[in-house]
């Protein structure tokens, strides 16, 4: 696919995302694909993978929106930048346990890494940094430098 077409189609994934569809968005997703929270080091397989990644979000935070900053494209890849805002109002669940809603509101950045092949994703990594959403959950406090 050209570069122009990845990025339409990672466009719309995440619009979908927004919209909740998520059976939608699974079609872009390989049966083969692993999808990796880096983070974590959880892995999702396959569109089925990729939805259970998706709704462990949505739980999380019932708003959560995808608001796409910067995009760069190749004829097999797409790295997407973007805020994820929403407001933690369902149960976050990590590799460390359960983080009961706190009401406060996430916004920061992630960056996702997606290899496309034949028109499907079939590698994925998400990249964030879990201090800062700690921190905006207010699990951890705020360090004095980011005042």
């Amino acid at each position: 696919m050209t570069p122009k077409e990845n990025l339409t189609l990672v466009k719309n994934m995440y619009a979908l995302f927004n919209q909740r569809k998520l059976d939608e968005a699974a079609k872009t997703v390989a049966n083969d694909c692993t999808w990796t929270n880096v983070p974590t080091g959880e892995t999702f397989k396959g569109p089925s993978g990729f939805k259970e990644f998706a709704k462990g979000w949505i739980t999380a935070f019932s708003d959560a929106r995808v608001e796409i900053q910067n995009q760069c494209a190749s004829e097999n890849a797409v790295v997407t930048e973007f805020f994820g805002r929403g407001t933690h109002d369902g149960t976050l669940k990590t590799p460390a346990g359960s983080i009961a809603p706190t009401r406060k509101k996430l916004d920061m950045r992630f960056c996702e890494v997606l290899t496309i092949k034949n028109g499907k994703v079939t590698d994925a990594r998400a990249y964030f940094d879990t201090g800062t959403m700690m921190r905006q959950l207010g699990i951890v406090p705020e360090s004095v430098g980011s005042k």
